[in-house]
């Protein structure tokens, strides 16, 4: 049995980290509440793109956009894959580079895209290529979706990629972060395909006419094809923010886990160094008792 002097000094570390593990909860909660405000701010602005995006699809009787034609046959997979950059988060980020792992089997060629240090760095022990890697704790992620974007869009019209697929976090609830994996380009022109959006000013809506009743100029089809590319941006740059927000979920409820173990942890520990601190004394006395009678006889 180990000494009351090691069990002490065990239960003080354990209180230690204990301080630390609640200290990052506290601080996750915190950050869940900023991130979700963020994507509530930019919730609204999402929806009404949406809506144009939808009525130009409808409007347009053809779209000359390599995002609405097949890519190059043959050509690999581009694969857009979103992390964080940091641990202590429990399975989330083991969850997302298994979802990569599980799609690169299904799929014969694959070129990577990471977004967060532990995607690059779980994408790299993958067998296929990474084209470039980005940090997710970059303050501008707005500037860091439109690089990716950029990047991944000239891949695409050079036929070097054949698709873009999106592999990131999908927020359940605090509890729960579940992989989602997506094709964003080619865009299809069913309504659901449109998950997220960008800004553009050549829309002229009219509040007196019916719903969904909107003009373009100089055309649908020449407004169309200035808002794909921004289209593309807003749903990275969404799924950047939705990454964020789930990681700091996931960690609210890692530390949470750890918080409560380590307070486990201590009260077992305390209640075996209480055992040894009795065992001590009572052989201290032991020895006391024998000694007097010893001196006694």
């Amino acid at each position: 049995m180990p000494s009351v002097r090691d069990l002490r000094d065990r239960i003080r570390s354990l209180k230690n980290t204990q301080q630390i593990t609640k200290a990052m909860k506290q601080v996750a909660a915190a950050k869940i509440r900023r991130a979700d405000a963020l994507q509530k701010q930019t919730r609204p602005y999402a929806d009404a793109i949406g809506a144009m995006l939808r009525d130009l699809l409808s409007g347009a009787a053809s779209v000359d956009h390599p995002f609405m034609k097949p890519g190059r046959p043959g050509a690999p997979k581009g694969v857009i894959v979103t992390a964080a950059d940091k641990g202590l988060c429990g399975a989330f980020n083991g969850n997302l580079v298994r979802a990569a792992d599980f799609f690169q089997r299904e799929h014969a060629s694959v070129v990577w895209y990471p977004v967060g240090n532990k995607a690059r760095n779980g994408v790299r022990r993958l067998s296929q290529p990474t084209v470039q890697a980005w940090s997710l704790s970059q303050a501008e992620k707005l500037e860091t979706a439109r690089a990716v974007a950029a990047k991944i869009s000239e891949d695409f019209i050079a036929g070097k990629i054949g698709e873009i697929v999106l592999i990131s976090p999908k927020l359940v609830s605090t509890m729960v972060q579940r992989p989602e994996v997506r094709t964003i380009v080619p865009i299809s022109r069913k309504p659901h395909h449109i998950e997220a959006h960008a800004h553009v000013d050549h829309a002229v809506h009219h509040p007196t006419g019916p719903k969904g009743a909107v003009e373009f100029a100089p055309s649908p089809e020449a407004v169309l094809t200035r808002l794909l590319p921004k289209y593309l941006e807003f749903t990275l740059f969404s799924a950047m923010l939705e990454t964020d927000a789930a990681f700091f979920s996931a960690q609210l409820v890692a530390m949470n886990n750890a918080t409560e173990n380590a307070g486990k942890l201590i009260d077992e520990l305390t209640i075996v160094m209480n055992k040894a601190r009795q065992t001590a004394i009572t052989k201290e006395m032991l020895e006391i008792v024998g000694g007097a009678e010893a001196l006694a006889g």
